[in-house]
């Protein structure tokens, strides 16, 4: 059975930092794209972040234009892990946070194959 986990989740004043990660089990994503999504209450499942394969150990990262300059997304193969390191957070960012993987078309879309159960990020002002 394919899980993903995620963890790293908190409270964090505005300006902080947090590192949110994804663990993988049941099979590995080495040749997958693999994202991170989030979604505020009231508000729809927004892409903050992936990351995809292009061959042999290159890998490609893209980040929504919200996070620019503040987060990063890293992906460790041998540990079938993702991470997004978040720097400078905001109110604004305030949300549960899902890791994904394996989409079927683009990598900003939500149709993915495989969900994390999500994390809380709660940035206070």
């Amino acid at each position: 059975q394919v899980q993903l986990v995620e963890s790293g989740g908190g409270l964090v004043q505005a300006g902080g930092s947090l590192r949110l990660s994804c663990a993988a089990s049941g099979r590995t994503f080495s040749k997958n794209a693999m994202g991170w999504f989030r979604q505020a209450p009231g508000k729809e499942r927004e892409f903050v972040a992936a990351t995809t394969w292009s061959g042999g150990t290159t890998y490609y990262a893209y980040l929504s234009d919200s996070v620019k300059g503040r987060f990063a997304i890293s992906r460790d193969d041998a540990k079938n892990s993702l991470y997004l390191q978040m720097n400078n957070l905001k109110p604004e960012d305030t949300a549960v946070y899902y890791c994904a993987a394996d989409p079927p078309g683009s990598y900003r879309n939500t149709d993915y194959n495989y969900w994390g159960q999500g994390t809380q990020v709660t940035v206070s002002s």
